[in-house]
């Protein structure tokens, strides 16, 4: 049985201080967020600030929420759709001529239900070039999506995408082979 009385981070790194991370809170709140459209190179300006390593030709779009921008690494000609999450409480490594569709979320950190105190449990996330994470889809913690493969909308990727492939539902499983893909 779960006691989140004794729930602690326990030796979870940040990975930056914790006025580093304030003023990445604030500058999400006014640079990210839905009331005012921002171009994506003043976005991009801003996550290479605090860390981001970014590729050439990226697309962020209104409401995308990162929560730590020091541990994501995007390659070239990366789209990220209207408020796609990626909680990079480990490093998220998203290849290039990759598309993050409105609302996908990219989550690398979870809780171990079997210890009484919900320990936190943090592993990365990679999605490799070529890839589609469409709509609503959530990939979880230590999940890689394979080069050229497809999650398909709504979808719970909850283990390793093959390459080539198209994936789908809850949890998300094998549909088919994604054509052109070696």
């Amino acid at each position: 049985m779960i006691d989140l009385s004794r729930y602690s981070t326990g030796d979870f790194d940040r990975g930056a201080s914790r006025l580093k991370e304030a003023l990445w809170v604030l500058l999400r709140a006014l640079f990210f967020g839905r009331a005012l459209p921002v171009p994506s190179a003043v976005k991009v300006f801003w996550l290479r600030v605090f860390g981001a390593k970014i590729g050439k030709g990226a697309v962020i779009r209104s409401g995308v929420n990162i929560s730590f921008p020091w541990r994501l690494q995007m390659g070239d000609h990366v789209w990220l759709g209207d408020e796609v999450t990626i909680l990079s409480l480990a490093p998220v490594i998203i290849g290039s001529n990759v598309c993050l569709s409105q609302r996908a979320f990219i989550c690398t950190g979870s809780h171990d239900y079997s210890k009484p105190g919900f320990d936190l449990c943090v592993r990365p996330v990679r999605v490799e070039d070529g890839s589609w994470v469409a709509a609503q889809c959530f990939v979880a913690p230590g999940v890689t999506i394979g080069r050229g493969s497809v999650a398909a909308a709504g979808s719970i990727v909850v283990q390793d995408v093959e390459a080539g492939t198209l994936v789908g539902g809850n949890p998300a499983r094998f549909l088919k082979r994604v054509k052109g893909v070696d």
